[in-house]
């Protein structure tokens, strides 16, 4: 569309004429220097149908905005003051002219052109048919999307603007937008406050909603790329929500709203599509939402209605700085207007001294522009107070600024309005926190702050919240049942302290306190037949080991100890050698002593007397005391933490060291008991008078049943329960010789001592 068209025609060649004007509304007041400005004086315009056939008629505008028109009087006050001030322009008088835009994009563009080409029907020029413009800057316009099209035709001839309201991201490209200045901060800095507000209340799932034009879509744009810049943390958003005024289309956004689980709404839009939104949200009834008002509507006064404040109360808005202006309501009480302007400096110089403004306004507040001619950022954030009455309030509860350290907010938490029944700020996560205990497993294909809450394994933890990973506990600790903190595991040995232990204790002591009897018993009857019967002395000797034997039995119970492991396994097998020895021996003896009761058997006697008696359980002691020596110096046993069999126990137990240590010294056990079983067993037929023969046959079926069943069983029990089956073992066989070879014994002794004679010995003797 052709705006204006300047060019020699019948006049003299220095003069250019226009071709056409545009029909717009505006008041002017001359000056030395004019200054123009853009503002929604109508929210609605009206165009003609085009003919195509005859001019078109010019475009026409209704409903009055009064926040518009106090705009244009605002600036129109402040070049009045500007010239009332001898100080600031001296000898130089400010005028301005400012255009109604209607809210719409072809009369703001009309506007511009008109305020910066003149409307002038002819204008004298010089021979190079240039000039300055009618105006030497503009003041708008208030839409993102009318500035981004005026200043981008603007700035090709370095004509200034400014604007109040403009607030896109995209305004801050220098290379598209060389003249754009303006006194509001950019959305990049209200999306940051915005996210400042959300971490300080620990909201990290909430509802993006923008209105589907420049202002909304680049505010998503510089939201998703500041989340991306500071790593997100854990913050996210639900769904970008680009609306307009369709109505399925805003049906469809409440209900996302209503089934969602983010409590927090962050809207970017103006008043005007707030309001088609929120019918919607009355009409669905979506209640116990935390709104986020961008600036474009958190002063919208339309919105703050006794219908609308069950779903808008405690609404959280950043607005722009707001300030009282000494003599404002004066002068608007005064309508001054003049249709004649003037023009002064250029358009290029004028740029340069906007780039260098810096002053402090009367509130306190630093203005200046910086490289991308964006003024330093200040927003004051706002609450929507329902009070008791009905009535509604908007109330300033902090700020948000540029400082050193970045965005600076403040907030005075104690004086907002929560529109909730706890009075509290609302919880707004897609997922609830993962207490102690718990790690944290992303969804997949869904935000950072969606997760599921895994409890952590056994033997590790967490002991904080929102952990990504558990820690594992050291070796010798466990988790406790809540997962939060590490425990000393249980420690597992054959204890005297428990049952098992106690009756194994008891058990060892009996023994051993009856072979202490028994002893007695035949040192107190040594002169009798049947206790020197056999040689006494290996009697004596028998039961010294037998009672060894069940003392050892209490070295395998308690925690094991480097000395008890050393000293078990030796005092086992030295005691249990010594005992089968004498068994051996006095097996050879009974042997003995029948050939030598025979005709020319004396010789056999002579040759296995008491000192080739006590010689051979020497020896034969001696070399399990020697295999105990070898093992104990090449690989001695020691004590062990296992942690193989309980994950959450740790089984204290003495390694033998050498199996084959181990192995030999059984065996050297075995192989004298099986001597001795053998030896027994060739003199089971012996005549009655020797039958002892007998007794030792059958308490050495016993020793042998007992160990051959104890080896399977002692490889097969975990930790405690092999020493409990080797005590077992040992008991077992002990009680086993003590009953079978001295049992008979002290019962004709105490019993029937009519039977312990000679004569009844050497006679008929059956139990001797």
């Amino acid at each position: 569309m052709t705006l204006l068209v300047s060019a020699a025609t019948k006049f003299d060649s220095t003069s250019c004429q226009l071709l056409g004007q545009f029909h717009l509304n505006g008041m002017h007041m001359t000056g030395d220097v004019v200054l123009g400005g853009l503002f929604e004086i109508h929210f609605f315009s009206v165009f003609p149908d085009l003919s195509f056939t005859s001019e078109p008629q010019q475009p026409t505008c209704h409903s009055f905005d009064v926040l518009g028109f106090r705009q244009a009087q605002t600036m129109a006050f402040a070049i009045d003051e500007i010239n009332r001030n001898s100080n600031l322009l001296p000898n130089v008088t400010l005028g301005y002219s400012l255009y109604d835009n209607c809210l719409s994009l072809d009369i703001g563009f009309r506007a511009a052109l008109s305020l910066a080409s003149g409307q002038e029907e002819q204008f004298i020029l010089d021979k190079t048919c240039a000039g300055n413009p009618p105006v030497v800057g503009i003041v708008g316009d208030a839409s993102s999307t009318r500035s981004i099209a005026i200043s981008a035709v603007l700035g090709l001839y370095r004509v200034p603007m400014v604007s109040y309201f403009a607030t896109c991201s995209c305004l801050s490209d220098r290379q598209k937008f060389p003249s754009f200045f303006r006194t509001i901060p950019s959305d990049a800095f209200q999306v940051r406050a915005m996210i400042q507000i959300l971490r300080r209340f620990g909201w990290t799932w909430a509802g993006l909603l923008i209105s589907d034009n420049d202002y909304g879509l680049h505010a998503a744009r510089s939201f998703q790329s500041d989340l991306a810049q500071s790593g997100g943390g854990c913050l996210a958003y639900l769904e970008v929500l680009p609306w307009g005024n369709d109505p399925a289309e805003l049906r469809r956004i409440v209900d996302v709203m209503r089934k969602s689980t983010a409590r927090v709404v962050i809207a970017f839009a103006h008043e005007n599509l707030m309001i088609n939104l929120m019918k919607e949200v009355v009409r669905q009834n979506v209640t116990g939402l935390q709104w986020m008002a961008s600036e474009g509507w958190t002063a919208a006064t339309v919105l703050q209605t006794p219908q609308l404040m069950p779903y808008l109360g405690g609404t959280l808005g950043i607005a722009i700085r707001r300030g009282h202006i000494p003599g404002f309501r004066d002068f608007l009480l005064q309508m001054r207007s003049d249709l004649q302007h003037n023009n002064s400096y250029g358009n290029i110089l004028l740029v340069y001294y906007l780039e260098k403004v810096n002053f402090t306004t009367p509130f306190g507040d630093q203005v200046s522009f910086d490289e991308n001619g964006d003024a330093l950022p200040i927003y004051d954030v706002m609450n929507w107070l329902w009070l008791p009455d009905g009535r509604t309030k908007v109330q300033n509860v902090g700020e948000v600024k540029e400082s050193a350290k970045g965005e600076e907010l403040t907030l005075d938490e104690d004086k907002i309005f929560w529109n909730f029944e706890s009075k509290q700020p609302p919880q707004s996560v897609c997922s609830e926190s993962c207490p102690p205990g718990t790690r944290m497993a992303r969804k997949k294909g869904e935000p950072e702050c969606c997760f599921d809450c895994i409890p952590c394994s056994e033997g590790e933890i967490t002991n904080k919240t929102d952990s990504m990973e558990c820690t594992s506990c050291p070796e010798d600790f466990w988790s406790s049942p809540q997962r939060d903190h590490c425990v000393s595991k249980k420690t597992e040995f054959l204890s005297y302290n428990e049952p098992l232990g106690i009756c194994l204790t008891a058990a060892s002591l009996l023994g051993t306190f009856i072979c202490v009897v028994v002893l007695g018993i035949f040192i107190h009857h040594c002169n009798t037949p049947i206790v020197r019967a056999n040689n006494s002395e290996l009697s004596f000797q028998l039961l010294l080991s037998l009672k060894l034997c069940f003392l050892c039995s209490l070295l395998f119970i308690g925690r094991p100890r480097l000395w008890t492991c050393q000293l078990r396994h030796a005092a086992f097998g030295m005691s249990f050698v010594l005992c089968v020895s004498c068994i051996l021996v006095k097996t050879i003896v009974v042997l003995a002593v029948f050939k030598a009761s025979k005709p020319g058997g004396g010789a056999h006697l002579k040759w296995f007397g008491l000192l080739q008696q006590r010689g051979t359980v020497l020896v034969l002691t001696s070399i399990q005391a020697a295999i105990c020596t070898a093992w104990l110096v090449s690989s001695s046993p020691a004590p062990h933490k296992n942690t193989q069999y309980h994950n959450d126990k740790i089984v204290y137990e003495c390694v033998v060291g050498s199996a084959v240590g181990f192995g030999v010294l059984l065996g050297y056990i075995g192989l004298l008991a099986i001597l001795s079983c053998l030896i027994a067993f060739l003199a089971r037929n012996l005549p009655d008078s020797f039958n002892e023969a007998k007794l030792i046959n059958f308490s050495m079926l016993i020793f042998c049943a007992v160990w051959v069943a104890f080896v399977p069983a002692y490889v097969s029990s975990p930790g405690k329960y092999a020493d409990a089956v080797e005590v077992f073992a040992i008991l077992a066989s002990s009680f086993g010789l003590l009953v079978s070879l001295f049992g008979p014994k002290c019962y004709i002794i105490l019993l029937r001592p009519e039977r312990n004679t000679k004569k009844a010995i050497m006679g008929r003797g059956t139990e001797s």
